[in-house]
């Protein structure tokens, strides 16, 4: 091997050029960067189609993105709240004026309820009349009574109907003393994530926040999931603000989980022909495409191919290649514009000259400086 290093370095300078400008034209048709998949089969897939970045494209993604946020948010916006209804497990206080012998139907829950608790600030338990899981409570005189569903208003106006059949014009005082009924869960980047009762201050996106101490310096303010069910909503509250929305119109139902997610899992990753390689973590859901590229010291001015800067999307039904050709006009403005999402990867391809030079490192170390060298002699 050492004797074929020799005698290629001791070609002709005429022939070393020749040779070196053939290898190169040869290897510029293979200077792009191919995508290819496999099926559970191990058959080859046609690779994606790429899309080249277009100001027509950011448009029609910029406008996507908003009709599809916005129809998913159409059911939780409630910007009427109604009032509180009663619920199984809600403590009722209620009092009948001038007839204190009502009052020995009076029942005590048999131990302070944690979430009841923190919304009524005392961790002694509550006295009143207990809904039971049928949504009827006890009352003197008129025996079971069905108060699920209502407000406060209609409880006491039953109430006081029924009353009115054994007192003359009864004067009935009802309100919910402890509210059990109808929780929900705020989990992730807050302070205090756990269980929230729902109470007749309207249970809105913000106030959950709120009473769970607000949201964290780590906490991604464009992820929040609300589950609910088998249902599930994104919701990024500064995308809200942007369209003029108010976040404190999502209303929250019983039930409904919260999530709010970490930073640190919205990265976008940048690799290929850059100066510094690296993950990036996205600023509250945004990254466009010349910021990461800059935040990795932008295209490697040895090795990279400012017509080759891919976007690769992995999507919930097929993968999206986009490609910029930083060498046109317009193209820094593009990139500033090129909005990136989470798991999304950057990749700068090399030039056809630096692919040249690796492959033929591979299959010859040090030939290329061989025959440099000898095109150099005199």
């Amino acid at each position: 091997m050492e004797a074929s290093f020799t005698q290629f370095a001791a070609w002709p300078r005429s022939v070393v050029v020749a040779a070196l400008f053939l290898l190169a034209a040869l290897t510029g048709c293979a200077s792009g960067i191919q995508f290819q998949s496999r099926d559970a089969a191990g058959a080859a897939e046609p690779a994606p189609p790429t899309e080249l970045i277009t100001e027509q494209l950011i448009a029609a993604e910029r406008q996507q993105q908003r009709d599809q946020s916005g129809q998913a948010l159409d059911r939780l916006l409630v910007p009427d709240p109604p009032p509180y209804a009663i619920g199984g497990g809600d403590i009722l206080s209620i009092v009948v004026w001038d007839h204190p012998e009502l009052t020995g139907g009076l029942v005590t829950s048999a131990a302070p309820d944690p979430v009841v608790a923190a919304v009524n600030g005392a961790a002694a338990a509550p006295q009143g009349y207990v809904v039971d899981h049928e949504g009827r409570i006890q009352f003197p005189l008129i025996g079971p009574l069905a108060v699920a569903g209502l407000t406060e208003e209609g409880a006491r106006t039953l109430l006081t109907t029924r009353l009115a059949r054994f007192i003359a014009h009864p004067s009935v005082t009802l309100r919910v003393q402890a509210y059990r009924s109808k929780r929900v869960y705020i989990d992730g980047e807050v302070k205090s994530p756990g269980l929230q009762a729902i109470n007749d201050i309207p249970m809105t996106l913000v106030e959950a926040l709120n009473r769970a101490g607000g949201l964290l310096p780590t906490a991604d303010q464009s992820r929040l999931v609300l589950e609910r069910g088998k249902e599930r909503w994104f919701i990024n509250l500064r995308d809200l603000v942007q369209r003029n929305i108010n976040p404190g119109l999502v209303m929250l139902a019983p039930g409904d989980v919260v999530r709010v997610h970490s930073r640190d899992e919205s990265k976008v990753f940048v690799s290929g022909e850059v100066v510094t390689p690296k993950a990036l973590t996205m600023h509250d859901g945004r990254l466009t495409l010349n910021e990461a590229l800059g935040e990795s010291g932008g295209i490697s001015p040895l090795s990279g191919d400012a017509r080759q800067v891919y976007v690769v999307r992995k999507g919930a039904d097929r993968t999206r290649v986009f490609r910029l050709d930083a060498r046109l006009a317009g193209s820094l403005a593009m990139a500033e514009a090129f909005e990136l999402r989470p798991k999304d990867i950057v990749y700068v391809a090399a030039t056809p000259l630096a692919n040249w030079n690796r492959n033929l490192s591979l299959l010859f170390p040090g030939a290329l400086t061989s025959a440099v060298s000898a095109t150099n002699r005199p």
